[in-house]
């Protein structure tokens, strides 16, 4: 039982980091193709979500790679999350409908 608890806040944390990461993705790439500049929002926006991800990472390793492991399991398991929250409900295009068709 007290192995649990030392496990769950760097799963929690890695959870949340990957939700900021993939979630910064997911807006990054409906705002930046829209945008005027996109390679400078591609670039700025890459630089920003891995130096904050890295930096959470550090500061829940505290030096301990077994924490760092767990939080490593939670952003990947942030993934999916973000994937399933993001998911559109829009109807497929007939382009999309032709190209799944093919003769």
């Amino acid at each position: 039982m007290n192995e649990i608890l030392h496990v769950l806040p760097p799963l929690i944390a890695g959870m949340l980091l990957g939700a900021m990461f993939f979630g910064g993705l997911w807006w990054t790439v409906r705002k930046g193709v829209s945008s005027t500049r996109p390679a400078r929002c591609f670039f700025g926006s890459l630089l920003l979500r891995t130096s904050l991800t890295l930096a959470g990472f550090y500061v829940v390793s505290n030096g301990h790679w077994e924490k760092l492991l767990v939080c490593l399991l939670g952003f990947t398991m942030g993934r999916p999350m973000v994937t399933r929250l993001t998911r559109s409900e829009e109807k497929p295009t007939r382009l999309g409908q032709e190209a799944g068709h093919a003769p």
